[in-house]
This record gives C-alpha cells, sequence and structure tokens, in this order.
C-alpha cells in the first residue's frame, strides 16, 4: 500500500519568510513562498511536489463531472501542423499571440493554443453517420500563448493548463443540449472546488458561433469588467445591449440654429462658449451631456465579394459628450472586423470632415440626400444611449461652428445604432430590474455555441437519417484549470498563508511534532501511521531541529484545513490538539482518541 504521508524532513519543499520581488498578486507570492510554484521565466512556471498535487485534484473534480454527462477524454499534442489553423484562418487571426516555429525540413508547425481544429478532424476522420451522434470529447492539456506581458502569476502566462472539451451533434437542438448539460457541469465544478463564480453572458467574437457565456470569478485583480444587475444577472461590458431610450416630444424644441463658436474644438470650450453666450430657455446650464461628440472610427474589413483584398472603411460614431468611447465594446458591434480611431491621412481623404467640428449634417442618411454635393457620404451611427427626439450642440461641419438644437429624428438621421460608449455605474439593466452595478472578475470557463464554423471550414459532414451529407453542430467548452488554481488562493488565504478547500488540499491533515521530547515524536508517528493506514493524507512535519514557532508558521503558510499539534502537552498529559487552519474549533483530546476525532473532522471539512 503507497504511503499518503509527506515529511517535511525529505519533502521537495522550501518555504519564504518574504515575498518575492516580482510576484505582482498574492496568489503568486502565496504559491512561491509555500513551495507549490516556482517561476522558471515570464508567464512559465514550474510546478513543485505541493503544487502538483493541488493542480490533480483540480483536474480530478474536473474529470468526475465531465464523466457523469458523458464526455470522452482525448489527448492531442502541443505541437501541430499549420494547415489545419489556416483552414478556419487562425494562422493569422491569432497574430503575434501564437507561438510559431519551423521543424529541420522548413515545415511550419505551432504551439496550440486551443485545438478546436483538431477535434474537429479527429471525429472528421473516425465518423461519417448520424447514427454516430452525439459525442462530446475532452482533454485537458498544456496550451500556448505569447502573451506581450504575462502577469497576476498563473493568472495570466504563456503556458497554462486547460481543460477543452467538444461537442458533436447532428442538429442544432442538439448542439443546445450538449450547452445545457456542459454548462451545469461547470457550475457543479466551481461550487465543488468552492470558487465564487458568476456566469456572464458574452460575446463569441473569434470563436464565432450564436452563444457564449463566461464563469468570471469576481475579484479585485480581474482583468475582465462585468455588469451585474439586481436581478443578478450578469453580462460582459462587450455583449452589454443598452434599453433603448423613451423618445422624447421635441414638438417645442426651436429649430436648430448655426452658432458662431470659435476656438471652441473640445467639450470643455464648447460647454465654456454655450454658458457664456448661449443661455437655455430651462434656465440650466450647459453640460457635456448636452454635447453630441462625433468621433471617426476607421473599421478594417477583410476581403469579400466586392474586395478582392481587405478593405479601409471610415464610419462617425456619435456619443453624448458626457461619455468615454469603448473601443473594445464598439469593435464588438464590427466584428469579425477589427477597428481604430481614424488617422490624420483618414481625415485628409475626407475635406467634409472639419476636425473639432465635425456633426451628422456630412454623414449617413441626410448627406445621401440629392443636392448635398457629397459622392460617397461616410456611414453614421449613434450610441444607444441617444434618444430619438434628443436635441444636441453639435459640430456644423465648418471651422469655428457649431449648431445648437439639432435634433435627432427631425433634423439628421443615422445608418443605425451602436453600443459605443464605456459603461457606468447606474446605466439601466438589459432586464429591466434596475441600475447595474460594475465588478471585476477573472475568467476562469467559458462555454460557446459554435454551430457550423469549424465543421463547414474543415468540412465535417455525416450523412444524416435520410441519407443526406450535412455539416456537424459544435459546442466548445473550456476551464482554465491553473487560473483556477491561482483564483482558489486568491479567494482563500489571510495573512498568514493559503486556506485551500479541503478538497483540493495537499492533504487533509498537517501534523506538527514540537519540542526537544522524543515522545512528542513518538506518538505523532503513531498517530502519521494511524491516519495513512485509514487512507488519510498527511504533511508531516517531523523536522527534529526546526522550532515550534517556525513550524506553526510553515503550517499556516502551506494551507492544509486541519493542523493536529503533538507538544509539550502530549508530553505532560497525553493530548493532542486539533484546529482549523484558521485557528479555530480548537479541542484537545486523549492521543488515543486523536486518530478517530481527526478522520471525523476531516470527513466533515470534505463535506462542506
Amino acid at each position: 500500500m503507497s504511503s499518503h504521508v509527506m515529511r517535511m524532513s525529505s519533502l521537495f519543499v522550501r518555504t519564504l519568510r518574504d515575498d518575492p520581488a516580482d510576484a505582482d498578486v498574492d496568489s503568486a507570492k502565496l504559491m512561491i513562498r509555500a513551495g507549490y510554484v516556482r517561476k522558471a521565466a515570464p508567464g512559465i512556471w514550474t510546478w513543485l511536489p505541493l503544487g502538483w498535487r493541488v493542480l490533480q485534484r483540480i483536474e480530478a473534480v474536473i474529470r468526475e463531472e465531465m464523466d457523469a454527462i458523458g464526455a470522452q477524454e482525448v489527448h492531442f499534442p502541443a505541437l501541430l501542423p499549420r494547415e489545419p489553423y489556416e483552414a478556419t484562418h487562425r494562422w493569422e487571426e491569432y497574430g503575434d499571440n501564437l507561438f510559431r516555429l519551423k521543424d529541420r525540413h522548413d515545415a511550419d508547425y505551432l504551439l496550440a493554443p486551443t485545438h478546436e481544429e483538431m477535434f474537429t478532424l479527429l471525429v472528421k476522420d473516425m465518423y461519417s453517420s448520424y447514427k454516430d451522434l452525439p459525442v462530446t470529447l475532452y482533454q485537458i492539456q498544456t496550451k500556448y500563448r505569447d502573451e506581450f506581458r504575462p502577469r497576476a502569476g498563473l493568472v495570466r502566462g504563456r503556458e497554462f493548463v486547460m481543460k477543452d472539451a467538444y461537442s458533436f451533434s447532428i442538429d442544432e437542438e442538439g448542439m443546445r443540449q450538449a450547452y445545457a448539460d456542459e454548462r451545469a457541469a461547470y457550475e457543479r465544478i466551481f461550487k465543488r472546488l468552492n470558487l465564487d463564480y458568476v456566469p456572464v453572458f458574452a460575446m463569441s467574437g473569434p470563436m464565432g458561433g450564436s452563444a457564449s457565456e463566461e464563469f468570471l470569478a469576481p475579484m479585485a485583480i480581474g482583468e475582465d469588467t462585468f455588469v451585474q444587475a439586481p436581478s443578478g444577472k450578469a453580462w460582459n461590458v462587450e455583449a452589454l445591449t443598452t434599453p433603448a431610450p423613451q423618445d422624447i416630444d421635441f414638438s417645442n424644441t426651436p429649430a436648430a440654429e448655426r452658432k458662431d463658436t470659435p476656438d471652441a474644438g473640445t467639450i470643455d470650450g464648447m460647454i465654456e462658449q454655450a454658458n457664456a453666450r448661449f443661455a437655455r430657455s430651462d434656465g440650466r446650464s450647459w453640460q457635456g451631456s448636452d454635447i453630441l461628440k462625433n468621433v471617426v472610427i476607421a473599421v478594417k474589413h477583410a476581403e469579400d465579394d466586392e474586395h478582392d483584398k481587405p478593405w479601409r472603411e471610415l464610419v462617425v460614431v456619435g456619443i453624448p459628450g458626457d461619455r468615454q468611447l469603448d473601443m473594445k465594446r464598439l469593435e464588438a458591434q464590427f466584428a469579425p472586423s477589427e477597428i481604430e480611431e481614424a488617422t490624420a491621412d483618414d481625415l485628409k481623404a475626407h475635406p467634409e470632415l472639419v476636425v473639432g467640428y465635425i456633426g451628422p449634417m456630412v454623414l449617413g442618411p441626410q448627406a445621401r440626400r440629392e443636392g448635398s454635393g457629397i459622392a460617397q457620404p461616410l456611414r453614421y451611427f449613434v450610441d444607444a444611449h441617444i434618444a430619438r427626439g434628443s436635441a444636441w450642440f453639435t459640430g456644423a461641419d465648418e471651422q469655428d461652428v457649431d449648431y445648437i438644437n439639432l435634433v435627432y429624428g427631425r433634423d439628421f438621421e443615422a445608418d443605425g445604432t451602436v453600443e459605443a460608449v464605456v459603461v457606468r455605474d447606474g446605466d439601466m439593466s438589459p432586464d429591466g430590474s434596475g441600475a447595474l452595478t460594475i465588478q471585476r472578475g477573472v475568467e476562469i470557463g467559458q462555454v460557446f455555441q459554435l454551430g457550423l464554423k469549424y465543421s463547414k471550414a474543415l468540412d465535417l459532414k455525416v450523412l444524416d437519417e435520410h441519407g443526406k451529407t450535412v455539416p456537424v453542430w459544435m459546442g466548445c467548452y473550456g476551464i482554465g484549470v491553473s487560473r483556477v488554481l491561482a483564483c482558489i488562493v486568491e479567494s482563500h488565504h489571510d495573512d498568514k498563508g493559503i486556506a485551500w478547500p479541503a478538497i483540493i488540499a495537499p492533504a487533509q491533515v498537517h501534523v506538527v511534532a514540537t519540542g526537544r521530547d522524543a515522545k512528542a515524536f513518538e506518538v505523532a508517528e503513531d498517530l502519521v501511521s494511524t491516519l495513512d493506514a485509514q487512507g488519510i493524507e498527511v504533511v508531516y512535519d517531523d523536522r527534529p531541529k526546526v522550532s515550534p514557532g517556525v513550524k506553526f508558521k510553515d503550517a499556516e503558510l502551506i494551507g492544509v484545513p486541519l493542523v493536529v499539534i503533538a507538544g509539550r502537552d502530549t508530553v505532560n498529559n497525553g493530548t493532542i490538539e486539533i484546529r482549523n487552519r484558521d485557528g479555530s474549533d480548537v479541542e484537545v483530546v486523549p492521543a488515543e482518541q486523536a486518530a478517530a476525532r481527526i478522520a471525523e473532522r476531516t470527513q466533515a471539512l470534505m463535506e462542506q
């Protein structure tokens, strides 16, 4: 029978008293100090015995839940040929994030960031009939992305462990069922790992597909911003839809007027001039929310039916002057195209755009009217917060001239509405349940309904029940395993060290033998042997010449949930002290009863 005991005297571990200088988040600091990992290079980590055990335990929970929904485990190579990724255009789309290399025969390879192509091709190779479906395959494997700036320890690395799963179904209904099964499994996984999570509606982005949700662990170090409604529903900011504002009655709004506004090419300049020279009829001061700011954006399109190569289109977006443009949210509106702010050369090609005084009258529908004099007016969009009937102070397309009382729906129109501005606390939620609150989180998982994107790109088809060849419907599901581990440390620690949930701790019990009297060590040895025979995993601090203070600090740092002490009271009174890692629920029991009591408490901790 194999031993469940890790002796500190021989365990491959070195604890540190001080935080490493180059660790930027608590999880990285604590995992290095407690001897779970070592940094090999930026974004690349070496797993030590304690850390590897925790990682394997997380993987075990994931495997149990994947197997429970009928998913089958496979394992792909990390080193892959270029050709499948060219077929899906991801050899180019991944850009600098892809690790590319050549073999000795000058053939192109990559280190896989994800494995959609390989899963798809594997099923194509093996299956040809609707009778073979549905099937869900998964793997737990190392992935590679050449992050420009690895940060936050294991949260954003260049090499990381990921669980990715793919479902293959004969129709859309089957894909949706597989999606629901996988999503429910994710909820069970995160609950078992004692990790807080929020399912967040998300954009599918470059993955494609019709629906997507992210699972975010709410925490301050998170790079993802999400918003939550009073109803509990949450959205990634890129996927957030602003409720349409109510139309405004403009019947009493005066006709639009052009006003001389010299040197008012900024929002502050416009407000200053307006308050000094143009008194409002309602008596209040002009403010940023009264100004329509028009921003010129370059949309970078791929080649299409009308263009034989990638092409660039300028569009103009109108946003309230008190709001900031959110390029990521706006780019999601034009996906899969990318966007960037227009350059000086872009603007030179359009003399109707007067910098600082750009207005909607030379754009969009109103400029396409006969007699506008503009050959090809740019498309014009307004942010979703702009209500029809609202009156604006905005550019008049002439140097040092602006409009006041220019009404959307009366004086100008738009080609469409877009989500363009930074979401703020207090914005109304899409479900109408109340004001949104902004939070930060770390993405720990994501589920996609991929649809037919990859099966069409890689020609994955089967014969249906009528003998007709049809493409296969796919779903894609990922969990960042090593990232999950880091997030658990971020949310389960105190100023003394890590506090692991029992289900994934490297051991259930940390036995500490202290003092100079050999009897304490003898009693501890007997206790450890008994626990080992019962299958209870133990870290045993058997170091003979290490002070009790150091041993206790190491136990708190390493973070095993139950700490057991054999020391002076063991020698004098024949008792053992049992306490939780955080110092709570302390009890002193006779040494001969200690093993049974530890087993009871261990079981209770595992069931929490």
